[in-house]
């Protein structure tokens, strides 16, 4: 994976997932380092990975699933410095 071309020492990762009924799941993942990098091509990956592992999971039951708003939400560290999605912009997708 391109994000992992690159050693970085990660302090955490922490992946969730909450079921958002009726039919989605929200997935979120956090990762630190003390590397002068962000890492949110990491929680980027992570999440993307975990979306296709319930993907795989339940594709007996519904091949017509999709993977979708996968974004980034707060980070900080980096060249760029932080980021933190706009109010609003983070509401549930209908």
């Amino acid at each position: 994976l391109i994000p992992l071309c690159h050693p970085i020492a990660l302090t955490s990762v922490k992946v969730e997932s909450a079921p958002c009924p009726p039919d989605r799941v929200r997935i979120t993942s956090f990762v630190t380092c003390d590397e002068k990098t962000g890492v949110e091509m990491e929680a980027l990956t992570a999440v993307s990975v975990a979306a296709l592992t319930i993907y795989d999971m339940c594709k007996a039951i519904d091949r017509g699933m999709e993977i979708s708003h996968v974004r980034l939400m707060k980070k900080s560290g980096g060249k760029s410095g932080v980021f933190a999605r706009g109010e609003g912009r983070a509401e549930e997708i209908e």
